[in-house]
């Protein structure tokens, strides 16, 4: 039987195509093992692995699991404990060491790149809060139904593309501001509207939308006023804005003022319906799914699972 204070730690590496992959591992055991934490290691070595290695953790009776990725890995991490009975989910906290090629999910709880001693001592303290998790639930092209929970959010359109090339960018160039600039460059030549039909609370939409974001976190700067843990899924709808208006755009969202540009229609809500969306792409915190078939729905399940937090 696993002790209960053992922990039970998952190391995603972070490599770049233009740099020495960047093996982080060995400062983080050096910090676990000056504050005396007792724990057992393993690591990812492709994306499905994740959720292997994190089931075999909850099958093993570790009641402390920490991630040491970025936020696909801690998606991973999030809809396998999703998949377990309650009863087993309560006993489990889950914590992040950002280590991944996007961590937003730990930025905004304070957590940083970098600061592997505050990471760790932070964690060592144990502080529990049960956060939400969002859910979009959808049917393939195959007709199979299908469920992926999320912490940050999902992206329809234009923005769902924006994050996967800015995956890809960033992972070859290392840089997230230059990851993200020339994402956007890059999606100049691409469609910028959609046809949808959209549910929200009592208002419909029926119209061309340039991209919708459905946030249980900050959504990567797009829902920046939703919080993990009041119940409540923060959604901002983007009508095709003037050219001029998309480098306003682009520039109210580096200052954090996203909400602020015209063309953006915030809302506030506990599930949003899909009603129509023609051939829109679907990222579900930063990663691009099979692409739904309507109608689809995406909710919030509140004080899912237990998240380590700062003091």
């Amino acid at each position: 039987m696993i002790d209960s204070n053992r922990w039970g730690i998952l190391y995603c590496p972070k490599a770049s195509l233009l740099t020495t992959p960047n093996n982080r591992w060995a400062s983080v055991e050096r910090v676990l093992k000056n504050e005396g934490i007792a724990y057992d290691f393993v690591q990812s070595e492709a994306r499905g692995s994740v959720t292997r290695l994190v089931k075999m953790f909850i099958n093993n009776g570790y009641k402390t699991i920490v991630i040491v990725g970025g936020d696909s890995a801690l998606n991973d991490a999030v809809n396998c404990l999703m998949q377990t009975e309650r009863q087993t989910r309560d006993e489990i906290a889950l914590g992040v060491i950002p280590n991944g090629v996007m961590n937003d999910f730990a930025h905004f709880w304070n957590f940083k790149e970098g600061e592997i001693e505050q990471s760790v001592r932070w964690l060592r303290q144990r502080r529990v809060r049960k956060i939400d998790v969002g859910c979009i639930r959808y049917k393939n092209r195959h007709g199979e139904a299908c469920r992926r929970y999320f912490v940050n959010c999902v992206n329809l359109g234009y923005v769902a593309n924006v994050m996967n090339l800015r995956r890809t960018t960033r992972h070859i160039l290392g840089s997230r501001m230059f990851s993200f600039l020339v994402s956007f460059g890059l999606l100049f030549f691409q469609r910028l509207d959609y046809k949808m039909r959209l549910r929200i609370n009592t208002d419909v939409i029926e119209r061309r939308v340039m991209t919708v974001c459905v946030g249980s976190s900050t959504g990567y700067g797009q829902t920046p006023s939703a919080v993990p843990y009041n119940g409540q899924l923060d959604v901002s709808v983007v009508y095709p804005p003037a050219t001029t208006q998309l480098f306003e755009g682009i520039y109210l969202f580096l200052r954090g003022r996203f909400l602020n540009h015209k063309s953006v229609h915030p809302y506030r809500t506990a599930q949003v319906s899909v009603e129509q969306a023609v051939h829109v792409p679907v990222s579900v915190d930063g990663r691009l799914i099979d692409q739904p078939v309507p109608p689809y729905s995406i909710s919030v399940e509140q004080e899912a699972i237990n998240f380590l937090i700062p003091s």
